[in-house]
């Protein structure tokens, strides 16, 4: 069957979406077989996807998924099906949802839980605008952990807004609710009768208060009967559900019944992860982000394992909290991602994953570092941003001793954008009383990992996705004197000075243009007695950093150069001031000239380097 938008889905009778439904989840494991990519969270939302862009008169209506992983069939449905195969590769089609790239692309969001607060805000512009339109917001039950999801269905339900959340329930725990009695009880309450009898007495009922109040009643005890009640009704919400997120008949029903109804509406699916696709329905976590796998059998395609600094963290936490019971670390819903799978198994009862919750995590974490134990957020950089006031706030300002394990820092790949972790240097470094860890290694990283551990105080060590150099890490552990940067370099004229990872690639630059460099190991607090010294006898400073410049690493060694009145010609390199698109993250850092032929280049063709340069052959001319 050949669709290439919802318009074209919307002619096909109602029972020809099995079929439709059929061969977009083997199209979708057909793609992500041979390239990779996200799958078990796209199998289990064909259904509901089919169903809605047929119920539903997108993209006039709008439709805003969670995040992007479960949206692969609303791609392929919206006309980028023979695009899919370039998703997360570059130049390709983002992973996640995009408003550049469709107009059925509503909503663009990477980090999770933001779909019920800007379907709303849709919902209100709607109705602002007085156009015919309809509102549908669907949520996971994991991105429902989230703060931010319950503050937008307080306001929902409160201003009696005209939209409909769906929440994608792919917990296992709930299935034994689903099944035919269910799927009928739920279709009766949203039925024709019962939702005509409930808009026609609306308004005589709200004239005579007492009998208003009995029919409200009469309608939650027949609903009682057969159902429990729920947190959304309370809320404000008309709850229907739970009903089965793969019977496509019963979703077509359902949502026609709901889309009659005015108001708040909340339905309750359940769907299973991989559904279709045996291995990812018995594996979800590992057909999550899947790497190319064969699809008649689910083998997976073997890597080449290769240490990275997420195991580098891993084995320190779990080393260090053999030696010290006051460590307990905590992940906002990232134990996989995080490293801390095996510190979970070892320490369970010194482990803490507070769901998506990064708010909450920072002042948890504020808590416990006030009575006495040693707290490590281990937190990706991108989510960090989401808890920034608690981290003024709760912890910096109480002067806590709490540290932050920053995973994904810097450019992420195929990942994007949204989850670039290429401000944290920026935003950390202006807050007072933190201390800011910038490994070059993994060996370096670990003794960070202890340094940073050891002192007391707000601590941060950010270290990036992947593997490093492959510097082998020391059993024992070495504390890093606060504040001491490392010459790795003598050279004359040209100093740069590295900011984390990207150290080899100024070692590289710098055999061509005889330059110094140093390792400043610190963001905050820097070396300010080493970049003095080298101030005297350089001509050019350069900073170097995987971060933006705006604010980085280089404006705190700009900011040191003033306070001390020096005038020094610098160059700061960093990240430019735009969103970078998905790639891989070599070819990302070339791009933006953050490696040694980058570096190289952007230093010969500073002014002042060329000033250098022409005196340079001036002199040599001279003298011959």
């Amino acid at each position: 069957m050949t669709l290439n938008s919802p318009s074209d889905l919307r002619q096909c009778d109602q029972n020809q979406l099995q079929q439709v439904c059929d061969e977009t989840r083997q199209f979708l494991i057909d793609t992500v077989a041979k390239i990779g990519g996200h799958l078990a969270a796209g199998l289990g939302t064909v259904e509901l996807t089919t169903a809605l862009h047929y119920v539903f008169n997108t993209p006039n209506d709008r439709l805003v998924w969670d995040i992007g992983h479960q949206a692969y069939p609303h791609k392929i449905l919206t006309g980028r099906r023979d695009e899919l195969h370039t998703i997360r590769q570059p130049g390709g089609l983002s992973g996640f949802l995009k408003r550049s790239e469709s107009e059925y692309d509503t909503f663009g969001a990477g980090h999770s839980s933001t779909s019920i607060s800007a379907a709303l805000g849709m919902a209100v512009a709607a109705a602002q605008q007085k156009l015919d339109r309809d509102v549908v917001a669907v949520i996971g039950d994991g991105a429902l952990t989230a703060g931010m999801a319950f503050e937008a269905l307080n306001n929902a339900g409160d201003m009696d807004a005209n939209i409909l959340v769906i929440l994608n329930d792919n917990d296992m725990s709930i299935s034994p609710n689903v099944g035919a009695l269910r799927n009928y009880l739920t279709r009766m309450m949203t039925g024709p009768t019962v939702t005509s009898v409930r808009k026609g007495t609306k308004k005589a009922l709200e004239i005579i208060p007492p009998v208003r109040d009995y029919a409200r009643r009469w309608e939650e005890h027949i609903k009682g009967m057969v159902m429990p009640s729920t947190f959304f009704e309370e809320m404000g919400f008309y709850y229907a559900g739970p009903i089965d997120g793969h019977d496509i008949e019963t979703l077509v029903k359902t949502l026609n019944n709901l889309k009659e109804i005015d108001g708040p509406r909340f339905l309750h699916i359940v769907t299973k992860k991989g559904k279709g696709f045996e291995p990812a329905e018995g594996a979800p976590i590992t057909y999550h982000g899947v790497a190319p796998f064969d699809p008649s059998t689910g083998v997976i395609g073997k890597k080449t394992k290769v240490r990275t600094y997420t195991d580098v963290f891993s084995d320190w936490l779990c080393d260090m909290a053999e030696h010290d019971d006051k460590l307990l670390a905590i992940t906002p819903a990232m134990r996989e991602g995080s490293g801390l799978m095996r510190f979970s198994q070892e320490y369970p009862d010194r482990y803490f994953d507070v769901a998506i919750a990064e708010q909450h995590a920072l002042t948890f974490a504020a808590g416990m570092a006030c009575d006495g134990q040693k707290p490590i957020v281990a937190i990706y950089s991108t989510f960090l941003q989401r808890a920034y006031d608690q981290l003024i706030h709760d912890v910096s300002i109480q002067d806590l001793d709490v540290m932050l394990a920053i995973d994904r820092a810097g450019l992420v790949g195929a990942d994007g954008p949204t989850h670039a972790g290429v401000f944290d240097f920026s935003f950390l470094r202006c807050i007072p009383n933190i201390v800011i860890y910038a490994p070059s290694d993994e060996a370096e990283c670990r003794d960070m990992l202890y340094s940073a551990y050891k002192h007391k105080g707000l601590t941060s060590v950010r270290y990036p996705r992947g593997a490093g150099t492959g510097a082998q890490e020391q059993t024992t552990m070495t504390e890093i004197p606060l504040a001491k940067a490392v010459t790795v370099k003598q050279g004359s004229q040209v100093a740069i000075l590295s900011f984390g990872t990207l150290l080899p690639a100024a070692l590289e630059a710098a055999e061509s243009l005889g330059a110094t460099v140093v390792n400043m190991r610190f963001v905050k607090p820097l070396d300010e007695a080493l970049i003095v010294e080298i101030t005297r006898s350089h001509d050019l400073i350069v900073t170097l950093e995987e971060n933006v410049v705006a604010g980085g690493a280089g404006s705190g060694v700009n900011e040191c150069l003033a306070a001390q009145q020096i005038s020094i010609p610098t160059l700061n390199l960093g990240l430019p001031d735009q969103y970078i698109d998905h790639g891989s993250q070599a070819q990302m850092l070339a791009d933006a000239g953050l490696d040694a032929d980058g570096i190289t280049n952007a230093v010969m063709n500073a002014s002042h380097y060329r000033l250098i340069a022409d005196q340079k052959a001036d002199n040599n001319s001279k003298i011959a």
